[in-house]
């Protein structure tokens, strides 16, 4: 146990805010990339798509593992 937390504790924290944190950053990223490229409203919205897939798996997750929980 470290600061009075297990291991599974940690992990899952880490799980959901780091991952969490790691998407807001590449929002960030992405945006600032299109904006340097000059992708334009169809590149950038494109380069969003994609990132929004990726947010939309990552939220998915959690309420799948919620569903299965009740049952």
């Amino acid at each position: 146990m470290i600061f009075g937390l297990t291991e599974a504790q940690i992990a899952g924290f880490g799980l959901t805010f780091g991952v969490g944190a790691f998407i807001l950053y590449m929002l960030f990223i992405i945006g600032h990339l299109a904006w340097e490229s000059k992708a334009g409203k169809f590149g950038t919205f494109v380069i969003f798509l994609g990132l929004a897939f990726g947010m939309v798996g990552f939220a998915a997750k959690y309420l799948i593992q919620w569903v299965l929980d009740i049952k």
